[in-house]
């Protein structure tokens, strides 16, 4: 079973984030990660897909993870195969990340933040990891900055997806977490606001800044040219965030999101501050 041929472009990639995030990269670099990221839109695809079983959602998952297993890229779209040669990638982050996806095929329960952590270590951190390998970063800072920024994103995006998520009957939140401000995952599952939920995701966000901080400090000067479009999605999360807070986070029934001019803003302050 070999992955699909991975499409030239995709409305969810012209819709997102990402397109103003890559709009300054060009040639090479350009096309390698667009042709990594349908790699992974294509697996998230896989497990958020309702018209495949699990079964078989597992099976393909399983069979693109033996392709990073036995190194035998012959499984593998011929461009993403000849990206992750040329580029000299490391197959075991493309497992970390199919193990990622792969967990959503499963009732989503994390008791602890250590162990949501892994999870967005895997989806996101690794994605980043990869990625910097493609922005041709050198300064092992990167790798903590990839690492950070990553968790930091995916912190995000579970906050903004908490409603989205508890209608597939997912619930990202560490349960420590939901007993610690009185929260119950039934609450969620039927998007119910409780009195504590409000406090959760205050927490939550505070825990999200952290990462962001984190990757802030550990950005390295000699890699700063390079990382620019991981830095336009930093500050594009992070304006995110920050209109989430205003709203008293009304994820539970809202999708937040920022429109063209905002996205273009977050983009000039990154160029400007270069």
């Amino acid at each position: 079973m070999t992955i699909p041929s991975l499409p030239q472009t995709t409305s969810a990639e012209k819709s997102s984030n990402l397109a103003f995030a890559f709009f300054l990269l060009g040639g090479k670099k350009l096309a390698d990660i667009r042709t990594f990221y349908k790699f992974c839109r294509l697996a998230d695809d896989v497990a958020d897909t309702p018209d495949l079983p699990p079964e078989e959602k597992s099976s393909f998952l399983e069979s693109w993870a033996g392709a990073f297993v036995t190194r035998d890229y012959s499984l593998l779209p011929r461009d993403l195969a000849a990206l992750i040669t040329r580029r000299s990638l490391n197959p075991d982050l493309f497992l970390e990340i199919i193990r990622g996806v792969a967990s959503d095929l499963h009732p989503i329960h994390y008791q602890t933040f250590s162990e949501l952590r892994e999870y967005c270590w895997r989806v996101a951190s690794a994605v980043g990891l990869i990625s910097i390998r493609i922005f041709e970063c050198k300064d092992p800072q990167s790798h903590a900055y990839a690492e950070a920024l990553g968790i930091a994103l995916q912190l995000t995006n579970i906050l903004r997806d908490v409603g989205e998520d508890a209608a597939l009957g997912r619930v990202y939140l560490p349960e420590e977490d939901l007993q610690h401000f009185g929260v119950t995952r039934d609450a969620l599952l039927h998007r119910r606001v409780e009195p504590g939920f409000n406090e959760l995701m205050r927490f939550e966000a505070r825990r999200a800044r952290e990462f962001f901080a984190e990757a802030k400090t550990a950005l390295p000067r000699s890699d700063r040219k390079n990382l620019i479009p991981a830095e336009i999605m930093r500050t594009i999360y992070e304006s995110i965030l920050t209109i989430m807070e205003k709203d008293g986070f009304q994820s539970l029934t809202s999708r937040y999101t920022l429109n063209r001019t905002q996205k273009l803003i977050c983009s000039a302050k990154v160029l400007l501050c270069r």
